[in-house]
């Protein structure tokens, strides 16, 4: 099928470009990115993209799907098509399901039961779908059974294919992550850590400072964090192979990293969606879905983040999803289980709150979502130019539309947006 895209915004932070162009699709490529392009063949569907914008797909570094041991929250197709649904093309998934993808059958396992979806999607639908299933990227567990006291068969995951290696969630005990950072080096796979101490978290809720004595809630100190990164950076300092912190959410842990990298260490790192737009003072409402880990930040850290975002400190922005049931979230706030979804609901919103605010361009935002958490992973995004591969997001800024479980593509409805009306809609990917 050929399309050709007229009027439509170009944002490609690959060749730096942020302009009006028409651009002509065939075959699963580029053909032409020009002002104007009237040479078309007399089947070419056309579509008048005027307000529109066109970026590389979106890159998400990790997030849960329920399957297998959650279905109830999310399945692998629900999963999918949210993360199609947001404009994502490739997808990271962690390793915290149950069992644990630990093991290379597993990892075999979700990658066939994909591609068995999109073969039952080819069959359903005469017509190709608006967004294709984007492409699956698997995190193998660095425990085994995410129980943070062996390491797992890193070599064996690695042969099968995962994109690298993480549990998404605290290790604290240093002979094991040094252990895994003197083993892992050959394999030539990201590591991922999320440097929290869990002894100082203790049995916090919120972030520690006014807002939570105000809200009467159990804090968590920004040195459970930031200690954590320090005692990382030191590890990475010793050893040399490189690793990625996830979840930064502190202006000290930006200071921190920032002076890393000055210092040359092999870092990157990543802050989630949410920790970009809300601060502990959301948090007035109670909502379970405001009750994550780590905790929003203070109106500092906030700040912080968003600085290290655009500075290119902090790399990456990450969705993070973490689907539950209503069962489980109808809860007291401290009850609940920390985590929200946001594959839908991410680009609208920061697009709405960062690059309509002019605190971000449009280049700037699609970088930290598209390439930068693409080469985290050690992989490249292609180009809006001829000639490359169509993986692509249409972005439609000025749509509205409202947050409900119809409207939405994932089984869970966790999120504080539930009920809201939000500007900003994926119209399509190319994948």
């Amino acid at each position: 099928m050929t399309e050709l895209l007229q009027k439509v915004r170009v944002i490609d932070p690959v060749s730096e470009i942020d302009e009006q162009f028409d651009v002509l699709i065939a075959d699963g490529y580029i053909q032409t990115v020009a002002p104007h392009i009237s040479d078309i063949s007399s089947d070419t569907q056309i579509r008048d993209c005027q307000g529109l914008v066109l970026g590389p797909g979106l890159v998400d570094l990790y997030s849960h799907a329920g399957e297998p041991g959650f279905e109830e929250r999310e399945t692998l197709l629900s999963f999918l098509q949210a993360a199609a649904a947001g404009g994502f093309t490739r997808v990271s998934i962690l390793p915290d399901t149950s069992p644990a993808i630990d093991n290379p059958a597993l990892v075999t396992q979700l990658q066939q039961k994909r591609h068995e979806e999109m073969k039952e999607r080819e069959k359903i639908n005469l017509a190709p779908p608006a967004s294709p299933l984007p492409l699956l990227h698997i995190w193998g567990a660095v425990t085994l059974d995410v129980a943070g006291k062996q390491m797992t068969e890193l070599a064996h995951l690695a042969s099968a294919g995962v994109v690298g290696f993480t549990d998404g969630k605290p290790l604290e005990n240093l002979a094991l992550v040094r252990g895994v950072l003197e083993y892992i080096q050959p394999l030539g796979k990201p590591v991922a850590f999320w440097p929290s101490d869990r002894h100082l978290a203790a049995n916090g809720v919120m972030r520690e400072g006014s807002n939570a004595l105000r809200f009467g809630l159990p804090p968590i100190p920004a040195s459970a964090e930031t200690t954590a990164i320090a005692a990382m950076l030191e590890l990475v300092a010793a050893i040399g192979t490189p690793v990625h912190i996830m979840r930064v959410s502190t202006a000290r842990s930006v200071e921190l990293i920032a002076s890393a990298k000055a210092a040359g260490l092999p870092i990157t790192a990543s802050t989630t969606w949410m920790h970009l737009l809300l601060d502990t003072k959301a948090v007035k409402s109670y909502h379970t879905s405001l009750h994550l880990d780590p905790p929003l930040g203070n109106a500092s850290d906030v700040t912080a983040l968003r600085a290290g975002v655009r500075a290119g400190v902090i790399d990456a922005i990450a969705i993070d999803h973490t689907p539950y049931s209503y069962e489980e979230k109808v809860q007291a706030f401290a009850e609940a289980p920390a985590g929200a979804i946001g594959l839908e609901l991410a680009l609208p919103l920061l697009w709405q709150y960062l690059v309509e605010t002019e605190e971000f361009t449009a280049l700037e935002l699609w970088r930290a979502l598209s390439t930068n958490p693409a080469e985290c992973l050690g992989q490249k995004v292609s180009a809006v130019l001829p000639h490359q591969p169509a993986e692509l997001t249409l972005f439609d800024p000025q749509q509205t539309w409202k947050v409900e479980r119809k409207s939405l593509h994932t089984l869970s409805q966790n999120t504080p947006w539930l009920g809201q009306q939000l500007k900003g809609r994926v119209v399509k990917t190319w994948c």
